[in-house]
Order: structure tokens, then sequence, then C-alpha cells
């Protein structure tokens, strides 16, 4: 990791949504909508008071997926409606607050679009890399990923799959890793699985036909349709599971899983040595109650999935940047 980041006692998060300023806000504000994603895949929220002001506080329980309660608090410093939070997380009368947040809106695109840029300042750099990690292990992260899908579906009524990962390594090398052939079934397969690139080539207009081969040589076959390759900024494929003849099958667990999902992959500078990867998956396509309804639920075991396969890239980036 480079210097600058594990010397510091802050993390800093930037986030682009596809909404405005306002939904974003009254998300992050109103209890009701808060409480829709608020926290790690399987958690639930409840509200106790909420004094959205200069001096006020919020109250709140986080129920964990194993039945576990984890209260905790908020205290405010700042609130500027559509521009600026600053709060204390965590403590109480008898102990001091764990880290300040800083929450700061942009308007975006005459409008249409928010960035949300967040920083949480610790007392030390030692304690900010104590929280990188908990805040990993514990799939913090994608509580911003649920912000993206809450707003999705209120924007569209649409149902989507979003991760982030940000990375060490230049914009343009972690780019390669999804496009160049040699690179990709290095580190996309779930763990257990192998993947070798059957047929095709990476590029707009084209297609791949990929095995993935895991314990008891089970073998799954998917295709991968590009329909958009920008570099170094965006990728956009459709996949499907098939047979060896690309015949078009279903996910073999559940089989009620949608046939067809786009992936949209986004790629931002965050720093001369850091790149910010954001997936987005959306079933397309005729898709029925129950495939939605598959979909939703499949999301915590995607973001495990997704989660390992950017550990694997997090750990041969290294190497590819030297």
């Amino acid at each position: 990791m480079p210097a600058s980041r594990s010397e510091s006692n802050e993390i800093a998060i930037t986030r682009i949504y596809d909404a405005p300023v306002a939904a974003v806000w009254d998300a992050w504000t109103d209890p009701e909508q808060v409480a829709q994603w608020w926290g790690p895949r399987g958690f639930t929220l409840t509200t106790h008071a909420k004094d959205l002001r200069p001096g006020g506080h919020w109250d709140y329980t986080m129920h964990g997926p194993d039945g576990r309660d984890y209260p905790n608090v908020t205290r405010y410093h700042q609130v500027e409606p559509l521009r600026k939070l600053v709060y204390d997380h965590g403590g109480s009368a008898d102990t001091p607050p764990l880290f300040r947040v800083t929450v700061l809106f942009f308007e975006l695109e005459g409008g249409t679009r928010t960035r949300m840029e967040m920083t949480m300042s610790l007392p030390t750099a030692a304690a900010a890399r104590e929280a990188r990690i908990f805040i990993k292990a514990a799939g913090g992260n994608a509580t911003w990923d649920r912000l993206a899908e809450y707003l999705e579906k209120a924007r569209s009524g649409g149902e989507r799959f979003v991760i982030h990962r940000s990375f060490d390594a230049p914009l343009t090398t972690v780019f390669q890793m999804w496009t160049d052939p040699d690179h990709l079934p290095r580190w996309l397969p779930p763990p257990g699985f192998s993947m070798r690139i059957l047929r095709g080539d990476i590029r707009t207009g084209s297609s791949i036909l990929l095995v993935m081969t895991g314990p008891n040589d089970a073998r799954l076959h998917a295709r991968f349709d590009y329909e958009e390759i920008r570099d170094p900024e965006r990728i956009v494929y459709v996949q499907r599971f098939c047979d060896e003849h690309e015949r078009v099958s279903r996910h073999p667990m559940p089989p009620t899983f949608p046939e067809t999902l786009r992936a949209t992959v986004s790629f931002a500078a965050e720093g001369p040595e850091q790149t910010r990867v954001t997936v987005v998956l959306e079933p397309v396509g005729a898709v029925t109650p129950a495939e939605l309804e598959t979909f939703v639920q499949a999301r915590a075991g995607m973001t495990l999935g997704w989660s390992a396969s950017f550990d694997a890239l997090e750990e041969l980036l290294p190497a590819a940047v030297r």
C-alpha cells in the first residue's frame, strides 16, 4: 500500500450515484429510507431517535444476520441540507467517539447524478489501518453498494447488484487485467475453480466462451458478449450460462436465477496509483418475478464471490505493476 494511504489517519470513500442530490440526501437523512440500505448485506436497522441538526443525535441499532444487536449513536456537528454532513460516530456519555465523518454531496451532469465524498477521520494512522481491515472483513463497504441499489430501485423500479473495490494500481494496469485474455482467467473464477477461455477475444462486438472447472471436475460454461469496451474507462458485456456447444442453459444453483445478466464495469482513477472499479449487474430480457426474487436474494452470495475475485486480482496487481 502506498505510504500516502498507509500513513494517513483518514479513510476516504468516493461514489457516483445515478440520482439527484436531493434523492441521495433524503436516502441518508430519512429514517425510513436509510433503513433500506444502511449497513453490510444481511443487516437490518431500527432507529430509536433522530434529531438532524447541529448538536442533535441519531440513536439506532443494527441487527446482524446472526441475531446479534449493535447499538450505535451519531452526534451531528454540521448539517447543511443537500451539501454537507459532519458527525461523530460511536461513543457515549462515558466514552469518546470512534471517528469523525464528513460527507459532501456534489451535483453532476445537470443534476441527474451525485458524487458523494466521505471521509472518516480516526485518531491515528494505526487506528485507520485497523479500521480498514475491520470494515473489509465485516463487509461494511457493501453499505455504499446497497445505497446504489436502493436509489436505482427508487428511480426505475429495477433491481441491480453493485459492488466497488479500490486497488493500489494505475488505471491502465487494472483495465488491462479485465481485457487481456491471459490475465482474466487468473483472478475472475470463484474460489476452488479454475478458468479457461475456449474461444473468442475481448473487444467490442466480440465474445468469449469460457469454462470453469471446480471440485469433483464440475464444469460450468459461460459466454460473454462484449457490447462496449472503452479503454480505460468502461466495459459492458452480457453473460449467460451455456453448454459446451454454446446453447443457453441455466445456473445450476439455483435454476431460477435469471438467464441473462448485463455487466457494466467502470474504472476511475483515485490518484496516480489507485483505481476504483465499479461492477453493476442487472437482469435483462424477459425476467419472471421468481427470477427477480432469486436475483435479489443472491446478492449477498454475489458479494462474497466478487470479493474473492477482487482479492485474487489484488494479489496479482503488484507483479503486473512491476
